[in-house]
């Protein structure tokens, strides 16, 4: 099995990278448009479940990369929580 050299090449972080580009898509629709607050938030955590795994790829090690994988979990559960 080959090392993954970028966090763009994760799927995970592909799959999160697509549901942010849904959710910017959704936020214009009529009935999500004119609630700013929630449109604020639901971008914010759709944008950190993305944001997240490419920290903690970035970051020393499996342990740190773990706890930002359990954050973008989170972040999405926060981004299911507000759909």
């Amino acid at each position: 099995m080959s090392k993954v050299e970028r966090f763009e090449d994760l799927k995970v972080w592909q799959l999160a990278r697509e549901l942010c580009k849904v959710i910017h898509k959704l936020t214009l629709k009529d009935h999500f448009s004119k609630d700013f607050k929630l449109v604020g938030q639901i971008k914010s955590s759709s944008g950190s479940v993305m944001d997240n795994i490419a920290e903690g790829f970035e970051r020393d090690g499996n342990k740190e990369f773990i706890q930002f994988l359990s954050i973008s979990k989170g972040s999405c559960g926060e981004t299911r929580s507000q759909l």
